[in-house]
């Protein structure tokens, strides 16, 4: 996981959150640890199929929702076409945004 600094012009922090993306779940969920390519990532479990890209917006949505952000904070930066992905999240209080990823990726 990645923070930045805050844009004083801003007032936003941004963080990068690797996540493993798991399409065609049954239940929706996020929570818990994967160790991929990115280092350790909060899985997230979607119903929406691999397909179109439509588990990404699915997962992107849902880590918004999780991490208490408006969906268009949290944007693609890398991995479209992966399970493996890296979301990068604009929000205020970057601090407070580790603190939520982390209980996420440590949660059962």
């Amino acid at each position: 996981m990645t923070t930045t600094a805050p844009n004083p012009d801003s007032g936003l922090g941004s963080l990068t959150v690797p996540v493993r993306v798991k399409p065609g779940a049954s239940r929706a969920r996020v929570g818990g640890r994967h160790d991929g390519p990115y280092g350790p990532a909060v899985i997230v479990a979607v119903h929406a199929p691999a397909v179109d890209g439509r588990a990404t917006e699915a997962a992107r949505r849902a880590l918004a929702d999780a991490l208490g952000v408006r969906p268009g904070a949290v944007s693609l930066k890398a991995g479209a076409a992966s399970r493996d992905k890296l979301f990068a999240v604009n929000a205020d209080g970057p601090a407070d945004l580790n603190d939520r990823v982390t209980a996420l990726r440590d949660a059962p």
